[in-house]
């Protein structure tokens, strides 16, 4: 059986010159970069070399960018010190973050008392910024706004140029989880006035165990991992040097790629839009990950209009990966709080969403594969029902 991967936003598959760039730096440069001998010193090299790379792409300074094991430590690290260590008192969100950024706010909230704002998104995911201006003109006390650029369920793209103008006008601190975006856009955070935001190489055909975190100079934020010096004092512990070369060499490939990447893969989810609407009856698009402009092209979250809790399952077991929602939710009995958001409570009960998410490699056989097995779980679905009504 030839295996179908369509669960891209989850993790994505290293690519061959990134696991030769990892493996010869495991074999050469295994040096401690903390050590001040020339093993030590080699790897030190390498590291460096990766963070002015990153710094490039961002149009930062590398002394901004500090290596970390992924997006989730990087969004932990940046929201738990930003209570502890920056005094802020309260914190405005949305619920369609990630729940490692979730889970953080109420961390603060349960354990140090921080005042949380939520700003509940219309059917379609959308953040109402005139909302988050009218909450950040509400209170004089430190703030820290923490919204997401795009959703890893949805895909919908928020406009976080404009919430960090809004950020800085009311004096707050702005976060952003960039997970879903980075090495996929550009970004210029020489122009995106963000002040913290957050990276994971597995979501760009990197290693897992590979991130950054980037901290704007003279923020004062410090770290919440202690016991060594490593990156500015922000994350001690000996640094995974081929993870974080495996991360560049990732970076470097995607972005040297990045249009024709993006136009192959939007090529690619506009087709199945296209043959999902003709050929599953009654399906729906949700939030915004239908619309070009508005979701990004990795990203499309589909409805069926019925409820099969093992559409998942049974997908696989024709050899197609896809996931219902974010990865770090499977398994979850209830819907995420993103489908709780954009659905209705009929819509929860009798449907059944699905993540379909690309890459650069997914082809449209793959789609049609994909739409050909729908068809036939749906039809045996109505079979189903239709001898469940006459006995």
């Amino acid at each position: 059986m030839n295996k179908i991967y369509l669960d891209n936003a989850a993790t994505t598959p290293l690519s061959e010159e990134v696991i030769d760039a990892m493996v010869g730096t495991m074999k050469m440069n295994f040096g401690n970069p903390s050590s001040t001998h020339s093993f030590g010193q080699e790897a030190k090299i390498l590291l460096e070399n990766v963070r002015r790379q990153i710094a490039d792409y961002l149009h930062v300074t590398p002394a901004e960018i500090i290596f970390t094991s992924c997006g989730t430590e990087s969004n932990n690290m940046i929201i738990k010190s930003s209570v502890e260590n920056l005094g802020v008192e309260r914190i405005i969100s949305s619920p369609l973050e990630h729940k490692c950024v979730s889970e953080s706010i109420l961390d603060m909230k349960n354990r140090k008392g921080v005042e949380v704002a939520y700003i509940r998104p219309n059917e379609k995911g959308d953040i109402d910024l005139n909302k988050l201006e009218e909450l950040l003109k509400a209170s004089d006390k430190k703030t820290l706004v923490s919204l997401m650029h795009v959703n890893n369920e949805i895909g919908n793209i928020y406009d976080i140029k404009r919430i960090a103008e809004l950020c800085k006008a009311n004096n707050a601190l702005f976060h952003s989880d960039t997970v879903q975006t980075m090495a996929h856009m550009p970004l210029d955070f020489s122009d995106i006035a963000v002040d913290f935001a957050s990276c994971s190489a597995h979501k760009f055909h990197g290693p897992k165990g590979a991130g950054f975190a980037f901290i704007r100079k003279a923020s004062g934020l410090k770290g919440i991992i202690t016991g060594g010096p490593q990156e500015r004092s922000l994350r001690a512990g000996t640094e995974n040097v081929a993870g974080i070369v495996g991360l560049g060499k990732a970076l470097e490939i995607s972005i040297k790629n990045m249009e024709a990447y993006a136009t192959h893969m939007q090529e690619i989810k506009d087709y199945a839009i296209e043959r999902l609407s003709a050929e599953v009856s009654g399906i729906k698009f949700n939030g915004r990950s239908a619309e070009k402009e508005n979701s990004l092209y990795t990203v499309l979250s589909a409805l069926l209009p019925y409820k099969n809790p093992l559409i998942g399952l049974q997908l696989d077991m024709k050899g197609i990966a896809i996931s219902q929602g974010s990865a770090c939710s499977s398994g979850a009995s209830k819907p995420s709080m993103v489908m709780m958001m954009v659905l209705s409570e009929d819509e929860m009960d009798g449907c059944t969403p699905l993540r379909i998410s690309f890459s650069h490699m997914t082809t449209k056989a793959e789609i049609d594969a994909l739409v050909s097995a729908l068809k036939e779980i749906s039809s045996d679905y109505a079979i189903e029902k239709t001898n469940v009504e006459h006995r």
